[in-house]
C-alpha cells in the first residue's frame, strides 16, 4: 500500500479529527515531507483535507469521493478484494475476470462512478453515467444449484431496498423479477450472472451487479428512458456513497445466506394486482399478475381467464 493510500485510510478512520504531520509521519513510519506530498496529491484529486498549522490534517466530514479505503471501512468482512475505479467498461466484466483468474474472498466488490458498458438483462445496455448512480459487483459462493438462482436475485432485490432505505431514508418497491421503483419508475437494475459445474449443476461462484440511479444525470435522462427512468434522492440531498457501498455488501451477504425467496422480496412486490405484459423467448402475453409465490415465481390470470404460472421472464407494468 502508498504512502498515499495509508494517509488516506488514517484520515477516513479519524474523519473529523485533525492528526498532526509528526504523528502521521510515525504512525506510517515516513518522513514529514512524504505526509506533506501525501496530503497535496490527496488534495489534488479533490479529497476535502483542511491543514492548520499546530493542528495538522483533518479530513472534513462532508467529504464524498468513493475510495477503496473508505469503502473498506463499512464492511463487515474486511479481509476481501475492494476495487474502486473513476471508469471501467463493466463492473460484472470486471469481477468474473478477477474471479476465474484466482478464488477471491466471498464478498469481494468492484465499484464504479461510471460504466461505459454497463449491462442488464439479456445483453441490454444499462445507462450508468459520471456522478449521478453507484455500479458495483459483488462476489458471492453461495452453496446453490443454478435451480435456486431466482433466490440470490430475490435476496439481492430485498437487500438493496434495505441498504437504500437505511443510507437514504427512501423505501423502494420490487417490480417481478429484478427491477426497484420508486414512484413507478425504475431507479435500480439488479443482472446476477453465474458460473456453474456442467457435470453437477452446482453454482461455482456468482456475480451480483447493482446499478443505482442515486441522483437524476446532468442534463436529464436520454429520451428513451426519460418515461421510465426515475432518481432516489432530489439534487442537493447528499448521501455517504462509502457507506451506501459498504451496506449494500453487508445486506446481500447477510440476506443470500438465507435459504428460500424472502418475504420481503413477496410483501414489496409492486406486480401483483396490476395488468403486465410479460415476455418469454419471442412471446409477449398480456395477463393480470395475482401473486408472487413462496418459490418466486408469478401467478397470473391470462387470457382465458385462467390460472397460469410464470417462472420468469421481462415485466412490464400497465400502470
Amino acid at each position: 500500500m502508498s504512502t498515499k493510500s495509508r494517509l488516506l485510510e488514517l484520515l477516513e478512520q479519524n474523519r473529523g479529527k485533525y492528526l498532526s504531520g509528526n504523528e502521521l509521519a510515525k504512525m506510517l513510519d515516513v518522513s514529514r515531507t512524504a505526509v506533506w506530498k501525501g496530503m497535496k496529491s490527496l488534495q489534488q484529486e479533490g479529497y476535502s483535507i483542511t491543514a492548520v498549522t499546530n493542528k495538522g490534517y483533518l479530513l472534513e466530514e462532508d467529504n464524498n469521493i468513493l475510495s477503496e479505503e473508505a469503502v473498506r471501512l463499512q464492511l463487515k468482512n474486511t479481509e476481501v478484494l475492494v476495487e474502486v475505479w473513476k471508469e471501467i467498461a463493466s463492473t460484472n466484466q470486471r469481477m468474473k475476470q478477477l474471479a476465474v483468474e484466482k478464488r477471491l474472498p466471498h464478498g469481494s466488490v468492484v465499484v464504479a462512478q461510471l460504466q461505459t458498458e454497463g449491462k442488464g438483462r439479456k445483453g441490454r445496455k444499462f445507462y450508468s453515467p459520471k456522478d449521478s448512480g453507484l455500479y458495483l459487483s459483488v462476489l458471492l459462493y453461495p452453496e446453490k444449484t443454478a435451480q435456486k438462482s431466482l433466490e440470490i436475485t430475490a435476496a439481492a432485490a430485498v437487500a438493496v431496498c434495505k441498504a437504500v432505505e437505511n443510507c437514504c431514508g427512501v423505501s423502494l418497491g420490487i417490480k417481478w423479477v429484478n427491477d426497484l421503483y420508486l414512484e413507478n419508475k425504475k431507479v435500480c437494475g439488479i443482472l446476477t450472472e453465474a458460473v456453474t459445474d456442467f457435470e453437477t449443476g452446482d453454482i461455482e461462484f456468482v456475480v451480483v451487479g447493482i446499478g443505482l440511479n442515486l441522483y437524476e444525470p446532468t442534463g436529464g435522462f436520454p429520451k428513451e428512458l426519460k418515461e421510465k427512468a426515475g432518481a432516489i434522492l432530489p439534487d442537493g440531498q447528499k448521501v455517504d456513497k462509502n457507506k451506501l457501498v459498504g451496506e449494500l455488501v453487508n445486506q446481500l451477504l447477510l440476506e443470500t445466506e438465507k435459504s428460500g425467496i424472502p418475504q420481503e422480496y413477496i410483501s414489496r412486490n409492486i406486480v401483483p394486482g396490476k395488468k403486465i405484459q410479460i415476455i418469454f423467448g419471442e412471446t409477449k402475453r398480456e395477463v393480470i399478475a395475482k401473486e408472487i409465490l413462496s418459490d418466486g415465481k408469478l401467478l397470473a390470470i391470462n387470457e382465458k381467464d385462467e390460472e397460469e404460472i410464470f417462472p420468469s421472464g421481462d415485466v412490464s407494468v400497465r400502470w
